[in-house]
């Protein structure tokens, strides 16, 4: 998948897995943006991916589907305020969000790239596409929403999913897991430990997480994303329910919809061998 890439900044390399059991190298790469340190992790050689994370996600969240990128340079980054990076001053907006994205690339001196984002990371996402149009080759929008006026979530979901106790507290977390995520999880809840849900950084940290969220949505634009689009949902998601999905990709003009058949809010990372060959065939530039 790829050979062992050196740091610039003199940190160590990380390995990840490939679905043949052969290892990857995985640099960990500390940007400067705006004034803040920014911590990325790129595993891979290829077509660029830029990946957006979610709520509460840090980079290695990712850690389950990268196995199943190969073929690309995938790039994951925490965002302001969330694991390795440092907190801004200000919460930000959530342009200023899809403008990191952008920074991101620069700092790897990318010009564009295929761009997921998944959850809070779908917005973030559909936001580079619209503010940042020439750096996104196609578009993959996994569990999310178009913010203000989408059909809401189940509200005992979404009282949990927001809760930042939750995620201190891994006894906690795996009971509610189920009935927050859905998907594999209400069956195996305790595979909630097996992934990299981390707590947020500080009690700032949700706070500024979350207000990017208030006052937004996509839906007025929807149709000026001009990118090829990927909308995947799961057909037993708590928090974003697929009816959502299923509008925006009736809005986008070039865009296509799978439901993925038993799969949460949580399935790039709960199930990635199901929902990793529909974006890569997507990717690829075949129908998925």
């Amino acid at each position: 998948m790829a050979s062992r890439r050196h740091a610039e900044d003199g940190t160590d390399d990380g390995l990840c897995m490939t679905p043949d059991a052969s290892a990857a190298h995985i640099t960990y790469r500390r940007l400067r943006i705006r004034g803040l340190g920014i911590h990325a992790e790129i595993c891979g050689e290829g077509e660029p991916l830029l990946l957006h994370s979610g709520m509460w996600a840090e980079a290695g969240l990712w850690g389950p589907l990268l196995p199943y990128l190969a073929g690309y340079q995938v790039i994951a980054f925490d965002p302001p305020g969330v694991g390795r990076s440092q907190m801004p001053t200000f919460p930000p907006g959530m342009r200023e969000l899809a403008s990191f994205g952008a920074a991101v690339l620069d700092e790897l001196g990318i010009e564009s790239a295929h761009v997921l984002g998944a959850s809070f990371g779908g917005a973030v996402a559909q936001q580079m596409a619209i503010g940042h149009p020439d750096r996104v080759r196609r578009l993959v929008l996994v569990s999310t929403s178009f913010g203000g006026f989408a059909v809401p979530g189940d509200p005992a979901a979404l009282w949990q999913f927001f809760q930042p106790a939750n995620y201190y507290d891994p006894a906690q977390l795996a009971k509610v897991a189920g009935a927050t995520f859905g998907g594999r999880l209400r069956a195996e809840p305790e595979l909630v430990h097996t992934l990299q849900i981390r707590p947020p950084q500080s009690l700032r940290a949700p706070l500024y997480r979350m207000a990017p969220l208030f006052g937004w949505t996509s839906l007025p634009w929807l149709r000026a994303i001009r990118q090829p689009t990927l909308i995947v949902s799961g057909d037993d998601d708590p928090v974003t329910p697929p009816i959502n999905h299923r509008i925006m990709a009736a809005l986008i003009p070039d865009a296509q919809f799978r439901t993925v058949k038993g799969g949460g809010h949580l399935m790039l990372i709960d199930s990635p061998a199901r929902v990793a060959p529909v974006i890569t065939t997507f990717l690829n530039g075949s129908q998925p």
